[in-house]
């Protein structure tokens, strides 16, 4: 089946080739000097592709197999935003409205004196329970009624709304919960159904891996503690948790999905001729909702928007790069992938990589690669 984005030249979209070429070869160099075993980016702007480029090993054991076109990365974080849209969908289509209160939906989330937290509070990562969620069980990854209850049983940290303080993955835990309690479907279906299949991502893009996908996937590393050496993660590689689909950090899809993706965000919610939700709800929540307040986890200002974060005035920024224009919007994978578009020059980029490397080596090279990119647009667009 052919992909959903029309190739076109990189020149023919404004795109200078000697800057393209420059990032495979860092890339190349990065797979050379054993920071990560492959990667894989892909460009997009106008509705078409520029841009596919696999690099180095989608996996090492048994035996080194290449990364290809096709080759399905683990997401990390980059998933947060393909949950977050299943949300404006139900916002956009009245089930939802971002200033509900989750105990609104989900009336047992109101333990522990969380009744008052809204879903805007939630997507902008100001609810009050970051830690939370990283101890959910493995039973809970299909028994959603235990899920739902480990849920509600969240307790705060702080007051709702007081800071700023990245939720790893409580707060799409509570997306999924809210997701399924407004629409009576597992969160991964209705994320397959009304966001992947509209945009013609199927076999591109996954939040809940299925058994029959998973020799598609590439495996994740990590550096050893000397960084002599790649070492092969256990979980991120267990076919029963990439089932699971994390709804904050475990999806899986190739970088042309997630190029084309951003395409649809920064072309005001619609891909070829599919229509995801409209722009004034893209201008939403790509909008900065934590001004220049710091980011508790990221040491930072994040910019938060209902899903993505964007650039802003801030000297720096994580994973867009420096020379990204204010509006830039995207997201990040721990140590190993970002993914953004830029609305003044209709941009998208994707970069996955399979090993996950510490900062701040890892934050270095995200903005090298991302403010290369936005050197290579010759045009406004």
């Amino acid at each position: 089946m052919p992909f959903v984005l029309e190739t076109a030249t990189p020149a023919s979209l404004g795109f200078r080739a000697e800057m393209l070429d420059r990032i495979g070869r860092l890339i190349e160099a990065h797979i050379k000097e054993g920071r990560y075993p492959g990667a894989q980016i892909a460009l997009a702007r106008h509705g078409k592709l520029a841009l596919v480029r696999s690099f180095g090993a989608a996996r090492l054991e048994p035996s080194p197999a290449p990364a290809r076109d096709e080759t399905l990365w683990l997401l990390y974080s980059n998933t947060k935003v393909v949950t977050a849209a299943a949300v404006w969908v139900l916002v956009e289509e009245g089930a939802l409205t971002f200033h509900d209160r989750i105990a609104d939906h989900v009336a047992d989330f109101a333990r522990h004196g969380k009744g008052a937290i809204t879903l805007l509070q939630v997507l902008t990562h100001q609810g009050g329970f970051p830690a939370a969620g990283l101890d959910i069980p493995r039973s809970a990854w299909e028994d959603h009624a235990e899920l739902k209850d480990r849920i509600c049983d969240f307790t705060l940290e702080w007051t709702p709304g007081s800071r700023v303080e990245y939720h790893r993955l409580a707060a799409h835990w509570v997306s999924a919960v809210l997701i399924e309690a407004v629409t009576g479907m597992d969160y991964r279906d209705f994320i397959h159904q009304r966001v992947i299949k509209p945009l013609g991502l199927e076999g591109e893009l996954y939040v809940g891996l299925p058994a029959s996908e998973g020799t598609r996937a590439a495996d994740m590393h990590g550096p050893s503690e000397d960084g002599s050496k790649q070492l092969r993660f256990t979980q991120e590689n267990d076919a029963t948790w990439r089932r699971a689909g994390v709804p904050g950090g475990g999806g899986f899809g190739t970088a042309r999905a997630m190029a084309a993706f951003y395409q649809a965000l920064v072309r005001g919610g619609a891909l070829a001729g599919a229509r995801l939700v409209s722009p004034r709800m893209m201008q939403y929540v790509t909008r900065n909702f934590t001004g220049d307040r710091v980011d508790h986890y990221m040491g930072m200002p994040m910019h938060r928007g209902l899903g993505p974060h964007s650039r802003g005035l801030t000297p720096a920024i994580r994973g867009l790069g420096s020379l990204a224009s204010p509006g830039t919007f995207g997201h990040g994978g721990v140590g190993s992938s970002y993914c953004w578009a830029d609305p003044e020059t209709g941009v998208s980029f994707a970069y996955l990589s399979n090993s996950r490397v510490p900062d701040p080596w890892h934050s270095r090279r995200l903005d090298i690669v991302s403010s290369l990119v936005h050197a290579a647009i010759e045009d406004a667009g």
